[in-house]
């Protein structure tokens, strides 16, 4: 993160906002040391514009078509109302849980709504839609931050994991946002590449850096893959170790590197809210097995205090390795970040 961008996330802080993360902290370092007590609402929180997408990745349930949910898309005028409600404790906003953001068509209507509320937003996409016109649109929108996955600096190797996407269209769309930041004088969205670090592309990583200062993006960061099968290996856990969940045990089957300890700081901070108004506790919880209740009949102060979710952060606390949504978690383990 540049010094703009640290900027840029602290002119959204309000008083209130700094008292409720206070709150937060405290109480998730008493809870930790056995003291259970509640957090103030969300700082943080993702949205999801959509559980469509246009690829079909390996290891992601939106890409396979697995979903036991339902496909569909965020109604606008909910998200406005849910925005309204939260604008006065929300620091940060992330639209993205599963599914292409782009492919809603009133998404970066959205993103404007909630930065003109004084909210730091930040998504994630595969690119494939940023043309001229799109691009343009996202930097007056006032995206703050935009993700891009990259995978790969040739076309093989970007198809191996991405599957049904060109590397060419990616790279196009880049260019395309680093074009209008430049010809309106935007520092802003801060522009990241994401290099999901898998077998078939760990020897391009220095390539990516490369490529990355080429073009012109702000940061690179390397991000460790998911493997829902993880301990009878796949072809697509890395042999660099620094960029694997997993490694290799004395029986010759690979477990997490992260030791789950009886912690998670996002438990106290942030939640999950799907297209359809489910609230769910992490980003790792993809197909909304842990639902915590319900923004069409509850408020989310209801379900933030609800007894369904002080039992669910009180198990992190005493038991999270049996939680199924942790066994994967790479919390921690993803530090490769590259200014460019």
């Amino acid at each position: 993160m540049s010094f703009h961008d640290h900027i840029n996330l602290i002119s959204k802080l309000t008083l209130l906002k700094g008292k409720s993360s206070l709150r937060t902290l405290r109480s998730y370092y008493r809870s930790k040391n056995g003291y259970y007590q509640d957090p103030a609402l969300p700082i943080s929180i993702a949205f999801e514009p959509t559980t469509s997408c246009n690829l079909r990745c390996p290891e992601c349930p939106s890409g396979l078509r697995s979903f036991t949910r339902a496909t569909g898309m965020l109604n606008v005028d909910f998200f406005k109302s849910q925005i309204d409600q939260m604008k006065s404790h929300l620091w940060y906003l992330t639209f993205y849980f599963q599914g292409e953001p782009y492919l809603h068509p009133d998404f970066l209507n959205m993103v404007n709504y909630a930065g003109r509320r004084g909210i730091y937003t930040a998504t994630s996409t595969n690119a494939h839609y940023l043309n001229d016109e799109k691009a343009e649109a996202t930097v007056k929108s006032g995206l703050d931050r935009l993700i891009i996955s990259i995978d790969g600096t040739s076309e093989d190797t970007y198809q191996q994991y991405r599957v049904g996407g060109k590397l060419e269209k990616v790279l196009e769309g880049t260019r395309n946002i680093v074009k209008w930041k430049q010809r309106l004088k935007s520092k802003i969205p801060y522009l990241i590449f994401q290099f999901l670090v898998v077998r078939p592309n760990e020897h391009q990583i220095e390539d990516a850096k490369l490529l990355a200062k080429e073009i012109g993006v702000d940061e690179i960061q390397f991000k460790s893959a998911q493997v829902y099968d993880f301990e009878i290996g796949s072809r697509l856990i890395p042999e660099n170790q620094k960029y694997s969940r997993y490694f290799r045990n004395s029986e010759g089957k690979y477990s997490l590197k992260n030791p789950l300890d009886n912690q998670c700081w996002k438990m106290w901070q942030s939640c999950v809210i799907t297209w359809d108004g489910k609230v769910v506790p992490c980003c790792f919880d993809k197909d909304a097995e842990h639902v915590m209740g319900d923004l069409k009949k509850q408020s989310l102060e209801e379900i933030w205090y609800s007894n369904r979710y002080q039992t669910f952060r009180k198990a992190i606390l005493t038991s999270r390795s049996k939680i199924d949504i942790c066994k994967n978690c790479s919390e921690g383990l993803d530090v490769s970040l590259t200014d460019v």
